[in-house]
C-alpha cells in the first residue's frame, strides 16, 4: 500500500495541465497482448456484450493461458487503486494529451506497481484504443469474471473502524456457509456513516445485505416510533 501511495504522489507531480498543443504525429507502440474482443449485442444483454466486459474477459483469457490468474487479479486491484484518483483518470481520458505522454505515465505505473508484462500491454492497448476512460468498469467486470472462474464469492464489509483479521475470517466463514461458494474474498470499506457496527453485502452484484450497524438500528427505532404515532392518531 505504501508503494501505491508513493506511485500516486509521483504521478500527481508529473501529470501535465489539462490543455496541450499537439505538435505532430507520434510513433505508435505496438502491443503484443493476444486479445480476443467479443462483439456486443443490444443494451441489457449479457456482460460479455459490453465493452468493459469484453476487455475484462480478454484479460482473464490471457491470464488463464499464462497460468497467472491470481497474479493478474492482484494487478487489477493495483489498477483500481491507481485509477481511483480522478486526476489520473482524467489525464488519460483527456483527448488533448499526446499519446506518447500517456504511455510514459503507463510505464511509471507499471514500474512502481510491479505489474506483469501482459498487464502492461493491456494498459497500452487501452491507450491505443482510447478506452482508458472505462478502466474502472473493466476492473469491476474482471472481478465478476474472476469470481465465476474460481467459484469465489465477494463480500464487501463496511465498518466505522478497521476490523481485525479474526473478525473478517469469521465473516468469510459465515458468507461461505450462506452461499456454498468454494472461496470467499472479503473487501473492506471504512464508512463513518454507520456510526458503529458493520454491514456485509454479497451475492450477485451485491444483492444480499446483512446489516449489523447502529445506523440501521436507529432507523428501525425511528420507523417504530413513527408507526406508533400513526396508531395513536388512528
Amino acid at each position: 500500500m505504501a508503494s501505491l501511495q508513493q506511485t500516486m504522489f509521483s504521478l500527481q507531480s508529473k501529470l501535465p495541465p489539462s490543455s496541450f498543443h499537439i505538435g505532430g504525429s507520434l510513433p505508435m507502440r505496438k502491443t503484443s497482448l493476444p486479445l480476443r474482443i467479443r462483439g456486443g449485442n443490444a443494451a441489457g444483454a449479457r456482460m460479455s456484450a459490453t465493452a468493459a466486459g469484453s476487455y475484462a474477459m480478454a484479460l482473464a483469457d490471457v491470464a488463464k493461458r499464462n497460468d497467472t490468474l491470481e497474479l493478474t487479479s492482484a494487478d487489477v486491484e493495483k489498477l483500481e487503486n491507481v485509477f481511483s484518483d480522478p486526476q489520473v483518470l482524467n489525464f488519460f481520458a483527456n483527448p488533448t494529451v499526446e499519446v506518447e505522454k500517456k504511455r510514459l505515465v503507463i510505464d511509471e505505473i507499471v514500474k512502481a506497481s510491479s505489474l506483469q508484462s501482459h498487464t502492461s500491454n493491456f494498459l497500452n492497448l487501452l491507450v491505443d484504443a482510447n478506452r482508458v476512460d472505462i478502466v474502472t468498469d473493466i476492473v469491476k467486470e474482471f472481478e465478476i469474471v474472476y469470481n465465476k472462474i474460481t467459484d469465489t464469492q465477494l463480500a464487501e464489509v463496511r465498518s466505522v473502524v478497521k476490523l481485525e483479521p479474526p473478525q473478517l475470517a469469521q465473516i468469510a466463514k459465515q458468507v461461505q456457509k450462506l452461499t456454498g461458494a468454494k472461496n470467499v474474498r472479503v473487501k473492506t470499506v471504512l464508512d463513518p456513516s454507520l456510526v458503529a457496527g458493520f454491514t456485509i453485502r454479497y451475492g450477485d452484484s451485491g444483492s444480499k445485505l446483512i446489516d449489523m450497524s447502529v445506523k440501521k438500528q436507529l432507523e428501525d427505532i425511528a420507523a417504530q416510533l413513527e408507526l406508533g404515532e400513526i396508531q395513536l392518531a388512528a
